[in-house]
């Protein structure tokens, strides 16, 4: 059975803003190499348009951002959104039953299945489907934007804690 992750990076006061402030060279070859681990990922319509740029080639890419490219390409992709009508390459619309839909995903797969975006996450927080958060904690500050957690907070117990480079430490937290 597969497992549910929400991660993604958050500031100190808790934000998500992938054009505040981005992974270090040592984290995005994280990035890489989990990519390249994931059974797949499950994005709502929002995150799903700003990850589609990893859909074409850019010239100006090195080694590592192929490397995500191609890992994000090669995986399965199920998309959560009541406005769009097709979606790209290796990926799949999923209908108006999110609960259904998930916990089928999960029984027939095994692996990690990555979960992209606050407001999804909080959807299958809601749900009871989301297995672990990982918590990427840099060390800014952005006063205001999307929290991490978009509704209420679960009640969560830390599993554990890796530094990933200097100044990110992934905390991994498990449903209580």
């Amino acid at each position: 059975m597969a497992k549910l992750v929400f991660g993604m990076n958050q500031s100190l006061d808790g934000y998500v803003d992938h054009t505040a402030f981005g992974p270090s060279p040592i984290l995005f070859r994280h990035f890489v190499e989990q990519a390249q681990r994931q059974t797949g990922s499950v994005y709502g319509r929002q995150m799903y348009e700003v990850m589609r740029y990893w859909d074409e080639e850019h010239l100006e890419w090195n080694a590592e951002e192929q490397a995500f490219a191609a890992a994000w390409r090669k995986q399965p992709k199920w998309v959560v959104s009541r406005s769009l009508t097709s979606v790209g390459p290796n990926a799949s619309l999923v209908g108006d039953d999110l609960e259904g839909a998930m916990s089928a995903l999960k029984a027939a797969r095994d692996g990690e299945i990555e979960v992209a975006g606050p407001a999804l996450a909080q959807s299958l927080t809601g749900l009871g489907l989301i297995d672990e958060y990982h918590i990427y904690l840099h060390p800014v500050v952005l006063g205001h934007g999307k929290p991490y957690f978009a509704g209420p907070r679960p009640p969560l117990r830390l599993v554990s804690h890796d530094l990933i480079d200097e100044n990110v430490i992934k905390l991994t937290y498990v449903p209580a």
